[in-house]
């Protein structure tokens, strides 16, 4: 386990290194795309550098405010979350990008509300599970509240149709229950729905159905719906060890689609081989043993499963990113977090470390 004193400061450093990596790779793999569609190949570095910025002030600010004002605020953060995500819907403020309506727009900010959305139920989860503590494994006071509140969320996340920060959100939700105390009969009791709800989803947007045929087998057909998942497992093997050399890549050049977003991993596994594969991979477990570190020595149960929601919000985030890149899991259209170019996911990630980090401040004040 990490030492005590040590936790700030390899918390501040992996965050950095993880996104001055990803500020690297986002050029690497977007300058030639965004020649041709911009005429100028550093678009995407600046916007993203950009988010960047305004990361690093929200990480700030976040760091210097006192935790335990998030307990007040956790009702407040999830209905904002909720008008957020119906927002989406609303003519002139959402908008559709990529397929899906994801995004709502603000005059010049446009951001996607299921971000924010992931934070608001940690906050919430961290407030109902803390104030909760000797109920927690009573099925209707201590059980229900807390499935049924997140599942509106998870519902209109679905309803985008956004199916991997749904089963992200679901996911954490699940750890932060089972880190709390719930019964493991009461959890195990979700598995039946929460099936029979996949499935009805998966038959109700052929696009998941299609997601779900390529995963099964991708080279059915290559050049076709397999197309993505195949040139990431090329990528990937012509990498080998040390990899090709950085910006040497060949997959970035309109063969692997949008390389700087969901399969930026593939691109460093080619350009930096198993190394830089391996690099990340550390990166995010040290990630995690600080969080998991400082929830374990926070001062209070709020303070506990704060940091705990906040450390798993990107490390499950990562690890189904990871598995996607490498045939593991069907395709669901996430980021990888830090690394990957995405404005709104990098800032509140930013955000997340920040209150982390204010955590650790807390638990070793005098």
């Amino acid at each position: 386990m990490l030492r005590s004193r040590d936790i700030d400061k390899f918390l501040i450093l992996i965050t950095l290194l993880l996104v001055s990596a990803g500020a690297v790779m986002v050029y690497s793999t977007s300058s030639i795309m965004a020649v041709k569609r911009f005429g100028t190949e550093y678009f995407f570095v600046k916007k993203h550098l950009s988010y960047a910025l305004a990361g690093v002030a929200l990480f700030i600010a976040a760091a210097k405010t006192p935790y335990r004002v998030y307990y007040k605020l956790a009702y407040p953060a999830l209905i904002i979350a909720a008008i957020l995500l119906v927002c989406i819907y609303i003519p002139g403020l959402g908008f559709k990008a990529g397929g899906a309506r994801r995004w709502v727009r603000f005059g010049p900010l446009a951001f996607q509300p299921s971000e924010p959305a992931k934070l608001a139920v940690v906050l919430f989860l961290a407030y109902s599970l803390s104030s909760k503590a000797g109920r927690i494994k009573a099925f209707a006071t201590g059980f229900l509240p807390n499935i049924i509140i997140p599942g509106v969320i998870i519902g209109l996340i679905v309803l985008e149709p956004d199916f991997g920060t749904a089963v992200t959100v679901g996911a954490l939700v699940f750890v932060m229950m089972f880190a709390a105390g719930a019964r493991i009969t009461h959890l195990m009791a979700l598995v039946a729905p929460i099936v029979i709800a996949a499935w009805f989803i998966i038959h109700r947007f052929g696009y998941m159905m299609t997601r779900m045929l390529i995963f099964l087998d991708p080279w059915k057909d290559p050049e076709g719906k397999g197309f993505q998942i195949v040139q990431s497992f090329i990528a990937l093997g012509s990498g080998g060890i040390s990899g090709v050399g950085l910006g040497a890549g060949k997959q970035k050049l309109f063969y692997l689609p949008e390389a700087h977003t969901d399969f930026i991993l593939s691109v460093i596994g080619e350009e930096l081989g198993f190394m830089g594969v391996g690099a990340i991979i550390a990166l995010y477990a040290m990630f995690l043993a600080c969080g998991v570190t400082i929830a374990m020595r926070a001062k209070d149960l709020h303070g506990r499963y704060l940091a705990l929601g906040l450390t798993f919000m990107v490390v499950l985030q990562a690890a189904i990113n990871m598995a996607v890149v490498m045939g593991l899991l069907p395709p669901k259209g996430l980021t990888l977090p830090f690394v990957s170019y995405g404005g709104t996911s990098l800032i509140i990630n930013m955000a997340a470390v920040g209150i982390l980090l204010n955590i650790y401040i807390v638990e070793n004040e005098a």
